[in-house]
């Protein structure tokens, strides 16, 4: 099957073409990377890729309790023992850089940080806290023109920093209503300057950020993760869409990133994404494209036969499943995830699910 064949991406090869996609899994205490994650993430080493839970650039990025940053030396020596040991296991890992924007509470971010989002419009609902539970998402800071440019720099040097330890390339997440797509989508953009109203000019952050993330570590280390028709965190479906994400794919093809990864929700729910998009995407980007979103074996390997993506993402049976490559190749039964431990601290439901008894870890 095609989903098994070897992939050059970039300069590395990848053992086969699935990938892990990333899952907040809220398990870094204080948001340092530990040795439960480093066992996590090694026991899933035979993916082709690992693409890592969404790590904060910065504090100002920090949205969830409990997630990883990479934005202090701490940090970057706790990735260092997770690198270290997904390469000893033979695969190869991007880090997720995700700054989560409006999608903040001040109980989840250190002392001196602000939430800060394109405009001053909070999220509907609530989010939780560690210390104090449910509370109502607040009303973020409009970002200023330094703002922007500070959010930028921070994702290069978040870049720069994953480099050092050890990580093969990082994937900007420019998805799921966290910052770089609420500059792109009008329900979280009312802005006036060059970062609103056209299309080109809500794709500017997110470009810019691409160019200087490349110009630091290299456009073969630099992928990006995109959700059109996304609606989770508030996202609207908006006029010029699909032009919006036709123009945002071919600019980022001219600056030959390692690839583009589209997530879709559909089958949690959310809009479905038209095939016809999708294929729109990738004759606009001209390089790889990594497919996700409740995709089976076979779903997979279709997608690979048609021409449709280069490399298939999975989710949720990874996080049951350490083994998915192998159970996959000898088709044996799936374990079900335990979505009560998604989020919850500790090993349980997330370095013990069982390999299969003839597979050796």
């Amino acid at each position: 099957m095609k989903i098994f064949s070897r992939y050059k991406l970039g300069n590395i090869e990848l053992k086969n073409r699935v990938v892990m996609a990333p899952l907040t899994r809220s398990r870094a205490e204080n948001n340092i990377p530990n040795q439960l994650m480093s066992e996590y993430y090694g026991q899933r080493a035979s993916v082709g890729l690992i693409i890592t839970e969404g790590t904060a650039p910065s504090a100002n990025g920090l949205g969830y309790p409990r997630i990883p940053g990479i934005y202090n030396e701490a940090q970057i020596k706790g990735w260092q023992k997770v690198t270290s040991k997904v390469h000893e296991k033979g695969g190869k890992i991007f880090l997720q850089l995700m700054h989560t924007g409006r999608a903040s509470h001040p109980a989840n971010m250190e002392e001196g940080t602000e939430v800060v989002a394109p405009s001053a419009i909070g999220l509907s609902g609530e989010m939780y806290t560690d210390q104090q539970g449910m509370q109502p998402y607040p009303v973020p800071k409009e970002m200023s023109q330094d703002d922007v440019v500070q959010a930028q720099n921070e994702y290069v040097q978040a870049a720069k920093n994953a480099i050092k330890s050890g990580f093969d390339g990082v994937e900007i997440h420019a998805a799921n209503g966290y910052l770089i797509d609420q500059f792109i989508n009008t329900a979280s953009n009312k802005r006036s300057d060059e970062y609103g109203g056209s299309l080109e000019n809500r794709s500017r952050f997110a470009l810019e950020v691409a160019q200087k993330v490349i110009a630091a570590i290299g456009a073969e280390k630099t992928g990006i993760r995109i959700s059109p028709y996304g609606a989770f965190n508030d996202m609207e479906t908006f006029e010029n869409l699909e032009e919006t994400y036709e123009y945002l794919a071919r600019e980022l093809g001219q600056l030959k990133l390692a690839y583009i990864h589209i997530v879709e929700m559909a089958s949690l729910g959310g809009p479905e994404v038209p095939l016809a998009l999708k294929l729109k995407i990738r004759a606009a980007f001209g390089g790889p494209i990594i497919r996700s979103g409740g995709l089976d074996r076979e779903q997979a390997e279709a997608t690979l036969n048609n021409d449709e993506a280069e490399l298939v993402a999975f989710g949720r049976s990874l996080i049951a499943n350490p083994d998915l490559v192998y159970r996959m190749e000898n088709e044996l039964a799936l374990q079900a995830p335990d979505s009560n431990t998604f989020y919850t601290p500790g090993e349980k439901g997330y370095t013990d699910y069982p390999f299969a008894a003839v597979n050796v870890n």
